[in-house]
């Protein structure tokens, strides 16, 4: 059965961008480093997995096994909307309470204004594979809604001290996480966990 998985690097501070994130500057004012364990010379992200070994490989391979893209419109846009394809063509589904721009369209991009509704698009787009969320505050309000299964962090030893945390705005409910892996590569430490429902 398929999942909706967040994939995120962040530093150990919580911060997944760095201060001034934004179109020109993605990850912010020193946020590269948050990318080096599968971008090391912050080359070209469709070929990222093309150098990795080891675990790194495996998460990557992971991540590009994905059926399905749900992200925010904000994450889209700074990503310069990966040109219409994340990964294999895979339909993508954008998070955002306004239409799209205009030179902004592409066949396998929806936008979809309900967090919950996304996720069912995307779900039934992938079939048999996993969702890939992207984006804090999408992944936020599908933790609010408990439509988001599985965190898989991307730990990296650096304190970054300001910019963008990922889980800034989540109200104050308690949410349990169950520990699925953890596991050490170089320069990061990746972590899984599954999103524990109330019993």
């Amino acid at each position: 059965m398929s999942k909706a998985v967040l994939y995120m690097s962040m530093s150990v501070d919580g911060f997944i961008a760095g201060p001034n994130d934004g179109p020109a500057n993605g990850l912010g004012d020193r946020g590269h480093r948050l990318h080096d364990w599968f971008l090391p010379d912050g080359g070209d992200h469709q070929n990222a997995a093309s150098h990795l070994t080891g675990v790194n490989r495996q998460v990557m391979d992971e991540l590009m096994a994905t059926g399905a893209v749900v992200v925010g419109r904000r994450t889209f846009e700074i990503a310069g909307g990966w040109n219409g394809d994340h990964h294999e063509g895979v339909p993508i589904f954008v998070l955002s309470r306004r239409p799209p721009d205009a030179q902004l369209q592409w066949p396998s991009v929806t936008y979809v204004d309900d967090v919950t509704k996304a996720m069912r698009l995307a779900n039934d787009a992938a079939g048999p594979k996993d969702v890939l969320v992207h984006g804090a505050v999408t992944a936020q309000l599908a933790l609010t809604a408990g439509v988001l299964d599985v965190l898989q962090l991307h730990l990296i030893p650096v304190l970054l001290g300001q910019g963008r945390r990922l889980f800034d705005d989540l109200p104050p409910d308690h949410t349990e996480l169950e520990l699925l892996r953890a596991e050490d590569a170089p320069g990061v430490l990746h972590l899984r966990y599954r999103v524990r429902t109330a019993d």
